[in-house]
């Protein structure tokens, strides 16, 4: 059946709307061409976009000659402000942005675990509210939220989860007691990223992929056809519970040692990373520290010290993540040579857990994720593919993340963006 006129109307509003957003500001007769819809219908759809303040006048196109045709039309950024938060274990990085998705002011903090459940959220909600003020923000329309944990698919709230500290469901609910004006979505980390790098990341140009998140801890996202599965408790891509060989046990349901946290974990990286005389200090940085010492092997095993990754005795890392040396003769053949056991071997743990996801979901792609992922680039990646390869007769292809650890705060951003935009783009009627 034909779209009545008011439907019509909708649809081509929201898609003038994803326009701008995609292209940024856009002259009335570039609407047109992209949309191929009638001049008069243009015309229309803007004359009621800006009638309802969400787009506005904000230039000339070029050399064009002035008039209508001529002005360049954009979505009105300041309409509404957003906020993401990536919640770790140890701390809190906050973000805060216009309807677009512009970072207007961010900031982090780190949050002790024996501050005691309120402290721990006051300090939370302190540096929301700080950041929120630096940017200039009135008020938030839509805060999303990335932590640790299992998030229940019928309530949309973060389950109590062992391990994980008891302010972060705290925090959520202090959080839409504090703002109750705005909207806040809370979802796993490691489907945060991996929205991220589907959006924005190495996992664009895919509609099925599986991201391997790497950090403190283990994780995965499982992408199908474009869309994130959850599963039917929300715990699709717990992988660190996946019982695999080389560890000294079987995981309970309780505690994941000796699934695949215990081969991938970052704990289990740093004392692999020792087990071949790699040494490492801590600098007491937020970043886990087995993507300091992957970084640096993988440094001194294809020669690149320009990103200011150390080599020597005592050398410092660019990123703070800290130091790592090779115990005993300074050579640095020796050097090299034990770094790359070391990357073979992690590839070895990584593959194990790959492989299974493979067997089981045949994504075609596997994404190395969060910072240990980023920091072992294609090195790494190339490994571990290799591995799969000859483990699996699915053809698979291994990518290190783009954006690390990053990529939970801008998964975070777009889906405060996206909850957002569908508001505020909806139909009056709605």
């Amino acid at each position: 059946m034909p779209a009545s006129p008011s439907t019509a109307r909708a649809i081509n509003d929201r898609l003038a709307l994803r326009l701008l957003q995609q292209q940024g500001s856009l002259t009335a007769g570039q609407l047109k061409q992209l949309t191929g819809l009638s001049r008069p219908t243009v015309a229309d759809l803007v004359e009621r976009l800006t009638d309802a303040g969400l787009i506005a006048v904000v230039g000339e196109a070029g050399e064009q000659r002035r008039g209508p045709n001529a002005k360049l039309y954009g979505i009105v950024a300041d309409r509404a402000h957003l906020a993401a938060l990536d919640v770790r274990t140890e701390g809190v990085s906050v973000i805060v942005s216009d309807l677009v998705g512009t970072v207007l002011a961010e900031a982090s903090a780190p949050i002790g675990g024996d501050a005691g459940t309120g402290p721990a959220v006051e300090q939370a909600v302190a540096l929301v509210e700080r950041v929120v003020k630096e940017a200039g923000a009135d008020r938030l329309h839509t805060v999303g939220i990335g932590a640790p944990g299992l998030i229940d698919p019928a309530s949309g709230e973060l389950r109590d989860s062992t391990g994980l500290p008891e302010w972060h469901r705290s925090l959520v609910a202090a959080l839409q007691e504090r703002l109750p004006e705005a909207r806040v979505i809370v979802e796993n980390e490691t489907n945060l990223a991996a929205l991220a790098e589907q959006r924005d990341g190495v996992a664009a140009d895919r509609d099925t992929f599986v991201l391997l998140w790497l950090g403190h801890g283990t994780g995965a996202a499982v992408v199908l056809d474009g869309a994130l599965r959850r599963g039917a408790s929300g715990g699709t891509g717990e992988i660190g519970f996946l019982p695999v060989p080389g560890t000294t046990g079987l995981p309970s349901a309780v505690d994941c040692e000796g699934g695949f946290h215990s081969l991938a974990g970052s704990a289990a990286i740093v004392e692999l990373a020792r087990s071949f005389g790699l040494l490492v200090e801590d600098a007491s940085a937020p970043e886990p520290l087995a993507a300091g010492v992957v970084g640096k092997a993988v440094a001194l095993v294809t020669g690149n010290t320009e990103a200011g990754v150390g080599t020597a005795a005592g050398a410092d890392s660019a990123a703070g993540v800290g130091t790592v040396t090779a115990d005993g003769p300074p050579d640095r053949d020796a050097q090299a040579a034990s770094a790359d056991r070391f990357l073979d071997t992690l590839a070895d743990h990584l593959a194990v857990g790959a492989a299974s996801v493979v067997a089981i979901l045949d994504p075609g792609c596997v994404v190395l994720g969060g910072e240990v992922g980023q920091a072992g680039g294609e090195a790494l990646a190339a490994r571990v593919e290799e591995r799969v390869r000859r483990m699996s007769p699915l053809a698979t292809v291994v990518r290190p993340s783009g954006l690390g650890g990053a990529a939970v705060l801008r998964g975070a951003l777009l889906t405060a963006r996206d909850a957002a935009q569908d508001e505020l783009f909806a139909p009056p009627d709605r």
